[in-house]
């Protein structure tokens, strides 16, 4: 294949305009997730918005764009990238105006939520879809870090700038500032260098887009409502059970089938086309899987901020969202500079031992994070330490995880790959949300009621009345709103806040540890790797 007059241009000069306009995209992607966790108060007090509408519009936006993500980069391979980036670019502007000019909450989730969902399924795989065509070598590997780093560092202050803007004038506002964010992206965007389209002859495939948007919404949908519906047992308020049980895994299930009819169906279809929605170099490649596995345990992270330090440091330790906001930026630092820093500085390092040091700076940071918390506080420093090492852990892999699926295969299915990889990404974080969230919700309802039933001091009308109820990680004050009604003596209270906060601090404790297995599992992946840039295959070989 004859390559193109940008790419042979960026072998000697790198190109800084392409990458500042898909640093932009990526950051903008992310900060309309960072709007929409500031603007919870006032679309429940101006749109009349209920907590399940609030999370319905919390769960919009990954479930459209995770679900459409692989039809997306496969979009990209078909009409071209530059195309498919303005398309995605003006359905995220039209989502963000209807959630500006929003009547109600109905309007928002099902309008904004989802015009910005698609928008977001498009545009994610350009921005990663446009690097192999436009950067080789070095300079490739430093386009992916700066992406990378706008994945996970830059993204973090735009929260605190469209906190500002909220404050002074209200949500609507910036979601329209948001919409002329991403007109202005599509403007930046015709000024992106010309490129090669890959040549296809092929149709749109229907049949694969629905499998794949089924099989994954199936997946994302099931892995988001475990903590709400129940991982085995139904909560009460599941809206169906399955023979008794939650229907949460079941969909889990049901979703992962669909994708393996969708791999046997793609699997003839690449026979005969040459070409596919969901091409084999992904599923049997073990070095694009374990690139994949790179981008899924960054994203889990978002989910054990989300689910784990977030609440216990509000909740149980006092913190204002303002402080806790800072813990974004401690880590969005580190996580800039060494995703941008180290593929700059050295371009020829192996990614193979940069991911594997990643995956055990990460590891050391949730050791740390587990320490860092006290029954009914957190110590601040070790907070702060444990965050930076956490951005430390997310730039050495971000740096990386992109450059090593794009190595492992041709220069099309890198170019499409950009799909499959933002899948991975809302993965891990409905992962985090939900495996991490049913740890704690479970764990601490199990060992509450199992203190509770063997505690001297505690009756057995009062153990039962307590038990029976579904206890969260809240703080002391308002568990003790939740035993009001127990019958509980002085004493009996004294000692079920006692025992709450005890199990509290263990469970969230175990939770980190969960974590960290997780993360600790990406290390067998990495045995996959085994194509590095040429100076890094010459360092492989002079190790063995």
């Amino acid at each position: 294949m004859p390559r193109n007059r940008t790419a042979s241009k960026s072998a000697t000069k790198f190109l800084v305009f392409p990458v500042v306009t898909l640093i932009l995209a990526q950051m903008g992607t992310s900060g309309d997730n960072g709007a929409l966790a500031i603007a919870t108060s006032a679309l429940t007090t101006q749109l009349h918005a209920n907590m399940a509408s609030i999370q319905l519009s919390n769960m919009m936006y990954p479930l459209i764009a995770g679900s459409f993500m692989v039809a997306g980069g496969f979009i990209g391979t078909l009409f071209g990238w530059k195309r498919t980036f303005r398309v995605g670019a003006a359905l995220c502007a039209i989502g963000e105006l209807i959630s500006a000019l929003s009547p109600n909450i109905d309007v928002f989730n099902w309008g904004g939520r989802t015009f910005v969902g698609l928008g977001a399924s498009l545009l994610i795989p350009s921005v990663l879809g446009l690097i192999p065509k436009i950067y080789e070598g070095k300079h490739r590997a430093l386009a992916f870090g700066c992406v990378g780093a706008a994945a996970g560092g830059f993204s973090s202050f735009l929260p605190l700038a469209l906190g500002i803007v909220m404050g002074l004038s209200g949500f609507r506002v910036v979601y329209g500032v948001l919409s002329a964010y991403f007109i202005m992206l599509l403007l930046l965007s015709l000024r992106l260098p010309r490129i090669s389209k890959t040549e296809v002859n092929h149709k749109f495939d229907v049949l694969g887009v629905t499998l794949a948007a089924i099989g994954f919404f199936l997946v994302l949908f099931g892995l988001s409502r475990i903590s709400a519906w129940g991982l085995l047992e139904a909560f009460p308020q599941a809206p169906f059970t399955v023979f008794g049980l939650s229907p949460a895994i079941p969909l889990v299930i049901i979703g992962a089938i669909v994708l393996v009819v969708l791999g046997v169906v793609e699997k003839g279809v690449e026979e005969r086309n040459g070409v596919a929605l969901l091409p084999q170099s992904f599923l049997k490649t073990p070095q694009v899987l374990a690139g994949l596995y790179a981008w899924l345990i960054t994203f889990l992270f978002l989910g054990v901020q989300g689910i784990l330090m977030g609440p216990y440091l509000q909740l149980v330790a006092g913190w204002s969202p303002a402080k806790v906001g800072v813990i974004s930026v401690l880590s969005g630092l580190p996580t800039i500079l060494v995703a941008i820093g180290l593929p700059k500085l050295l371009p020829n390092a192996n990614p193979k031992r940069v991911i594997q040091l990643g995956y055990i700076v990460m590891i050391v940071a949730l050791f740390i994070r587990s320490f860092s918390i006290t029954l009914h506080s957190a110590i601040e420093w070790l907070v702060f330490v444990g965050t930076i090492v956490t951005g430390i852990g997310v730039g050495l892999i971000n740096s990386q995880a992109s450059n090593v699926v794009a190595l492992a295969v041709n220069e099309r299915d890198a170019s499409q790959s950009g799909g499959v990889q933002g899948v991975a990404r809302n993965i891990g974080q409905a992962l985090g949300v939900g495996i991490l969230g049913a740890v704690l919700l479970f764990g601490i309802t199990a060992n509450v009621g199992n203190a509770v039933r063997n505690s001297p001091v505690i009756s057995s009308d009062v153990a039962s009345a307590v038990t029976s109820k579904s206890i969260t990680l809240v703080g002391d004050e308002e568990f003790e709103k939740e035993i009001a009604d127990v019958g509980a003596t002085p004493e009996e209270k004294t000692e079920l806040v006692r025992i709450n906060a005890e199990q509290r601090y263990n469970v969230t404790r175990s939770a980190y540890v969960v974590a960290a297995a997780i993360v600790a599992f990406g290390l067998f992946t990495t045995r996959g790797i085994t194509k590095f840039g040429e100076a890094a295959e010459q360092d492989e070989r002079s190790e063995r």
